[in-house]
């Protein structure tokens, strides 16, 4: 079995795999924003954990970007944050939110084609509908997957897993090199307790390894234990954390 991706190649995954059209690098950071909908695509992400002597000056920088547009500040923070970084943000009056685990694991554990899994080359209307059934799926978020496919710029499916002719599980999935990602996981309520999770996820893994990946990783809230152990079923293993910064009030 070949080694996990590292962090930051995972972390570089994930920005392609969940786009921004605005987007701009300061220093360390890169800084993206789209309509305030999921945390990953508008938020400031740092690739770097030197030392950065010009940080004070980048936070000030980066909160005045989405000031500009009337939107949260974020900073997604992981082990790659230049050093400091927490320390400032904290005397800023940020606090942590929402800590969420990567985990990983080999798509040849898993991955299987379903003969019941359709697979999407966008956003379509039954696929929508199954995602809007999840935690967490505000207007702004569906918003911003219904514009995935124009900005995507590597490959990926939209999964969707018929049961008796309904559309009952979704997954999205995208390749990038050996790496497969794995996101917006849903089952509606009605069709929830029968292993549809594991099945989407499995036909997600087999048409990233059809595009040459041969490692997947998800994005999991720590809170959410019934998905962690869904994927723990598929092998998918904490690989390293990260959490939001926002500032109070």
């Amino acid at each position: 079995m070949t080694a996990p991706p590292t962090l930051l190649e995972i972390e570089q995954a994930t920005l392609s795999a969940v786009p921004a059209p605005i987007l701009a690098f300061d220093g360390p950071f890169v800084v993206r924003r789209f309509l305030g909908g999921t945390g990953r695509a508008n938020a400031a992400c740092g690739l770097d954990p030197g030392p950065d002597p010009e940080l004070p000056a980048r936070i000030a920088r980066i909160e005045a970007f989405y000031a500009s547009a009337g939107q949260v500040c974020r900073f997604r923070s992981t082990a790659l944050d230049p050093e400091g970084l927490a320390g400032l943000l904290q005397a800023r009056g940020y606090t942590a939110h929402d800590e969420s685990q990567v985990i990983t694991g080999p798509l040849a554990g898993f991955a299987r084609s379903d003969p019941d899994a359709r697979i999407l080359s966008g956003p379509e209307p039954d696929w929508m509908e199954v995602v809007a059934t999840a935690e967490h799926q505000s207007e702004a978020r569906r918003a911003e997957k219904a514009r995935m496919a124009e900005l995507l710029g590597v490959p990926a499916a939209w999964v969707l897993l018929m049961v008796d002719g309904q559309a009952a599980a979704s997954a999205f999935v995208t390749a990038q090199g050996r790496c497969a990602g794995l996101f917006d996981l849903a089952v509606r309520p009605e069709f929830r307790r029968r292993g549809l999770g594991q099945r989407v996820m499995a036909a997600a893994g087999a048409w990233a390894a059809g595009q040459g990946a041969d490692w997947a990783y998800a994005q999991v809230s720590c809170a959410n234990a019934a998905s962690l152990a869904m994927n723990a079923g598929l092998g998918l293993r904490e690989q390293y954390r990260y959490v939001y910064w926002l500032k109070r009030g």
